[in-house]
């Protein structure tokens, strides 16, 4: 069950090699499992932010190491699992609810869960974190003036006409992690510094193998 999105991409978006070598090669072993801990990746920033992008990147790079891993991702889920919810603040709490729900069962069965949502309500984050095993919170700051400047699909300019109601960053809040694992700025560093540092990070860690150093 692997979950993607289409969600407003950061700028500069790294586009993987077809022809390159598997990323697999040079990596000691299979990772996470049964016997091994998992772990939730969990982006969170506003829409256009920059968190489908870099959780693409990660998701993709995880595979080739040999770790279990799983994504979910906001778009794709509300089409989905919870394509029954609206966005005022009950239902925003729900879809997270339900999404929490399927991150718990999976990285307490040893899988790494690479999820991305916009997730605006800190009360909620941190209630996530107390249900899944090993919490990581990846906040992708950006200007709000950049997201707008990302927006394709125009649903910024929409949401400061009045078009669309209880849209994060306009008329509803976003309440940014205040003691976040990690944080990259979309805004101010290029796609490969925010994705190194995630890496560096989960490796530094033990959540995921390091890389072999080719002879």
């Amino acid at each position: 069950m692997t979950f993607l999105g289409n969600e407003g991409k950061q700028t500069g978006e790294v586009k993987s090699d077809p022809g390159a070598e598997p990323a697999s090669r040079g990596i000691r072993e299979s990772w996470t499992g049964p016997d091994r801990d998992g772990f939730v990746l969990w982006f969170t920033g506003l829409s256009g932010s920059g968190k489908t992008t870099l959780a693409d990147l990660v998701e993709h790079d995880l595979r080739g190491r040999r770790v279990r891993v799983e994504r979910l991702d906001g778009d794709v889920v509300r089409q989905s699992l919870t394509a029954d919810l609206g966005f005022s603040k009950e239902d925003r709490d729900k879809n997270i609810q339900r999404v929490t729900f399927v991150a718990k069962l999976l990285s307490r069965n040893g899988v790494g869960v690479v999820a991305a949502f916009i997730s605006p309500y800190r009360a909620t984050r941190d209630w996530v974190r107390g249900e899944v095993t090993n919490f990581i919170e990846v906040f992708v700051d950006c200007t709000l003036e950049e997201c707008i400047r990302r927006d394709v699909k125009g649903l910024y300019v929409k949401a400061v006409a009045g078009e669309i109601p209880g849209f994060t960053g306009v008329s509803d809040p976003y309440e940014p992690p205040l003691n976040s694992e990690i944080t990259v700025n979309s805004a101010e560093e290029s796609v490969e510094e925010s994705f190194a540092k995630i890496m560096a990070y989960l490796e530094e860690r033990g959540y995921v193998p390091l890389r072999e150093i080719a002879g």
